[in-house]
């Protein structure tokens, strides 16, 4: 690809969550702590449960791109938590590792030398990292649609 540059800025722009989606950091900002581990009436899930979630998929996704030996948790076990964050710290744990990653894979987007359309190692007929990128954006959008879901049938998302 000559000059892949526009598809960079849109696979950043997603990755972020910008223009139609909301933002990872407005998602999870100031919700408050007795939330979090609670569901709401006929809700499958809890807030921490949609976090610890999004935040273990993109993990996998990241390390899956990075490392050609990454073995990934055993599905759904190893995707989803119970329905509480097991420590006071832990949301806190949770939302700065989501951001580390996320951090990674917005580098691993802009650098030049990343080629968007190369197959992830070791499957030469397996995805391409473009595609596993965008992967972690359409979860993670889907994710925070649902977390913002709950804040609002808790009545704590700002309309």
């Amino acid at each position: 690809m000559p000059d892949n540059n526009a598809l960079r800025e849109d696979v950043l722009w997603l990755l972020r969550g910008g223009r139609a989606h909301v933002s990872f950091e407005a998602a999870v900002a100031k919700l408050p702590e007795a939330f979090r581990g609670k569901k709401p009436r006929r809700a499958p899930y809890t807030p921490w449960q949609q976090l610890e979630h999004m935040r273990i998929a993109q993990w996998d996704i990241l390390e899956y791109i990075r490392n050609p030996q990454h073995i990934s948790p055993e599905w759904p076990a190893g995707y989803w938590p119970g329905a509480a964050p097991p420590t006071r710290t832990a949301w806190a744990q949770s939302v700065k590792a989501f951001q580390a990653d996320r951090q990674a894979l917005l580098a691993l987007a802009a650098d030049p030398s990343t080629d968007l359309l190369a197959r992830v190692p070791p499957d030469p007929e397996g995805p391409t990292i473009l595609h596993e990128l965008l992967l972690v954006a359409d979860h993670n959008a889907y994710h925070l649609g649902q977390l913002i879901l709950l804040r609002r049938l808790f009545g704590a998302w700002r309309e």
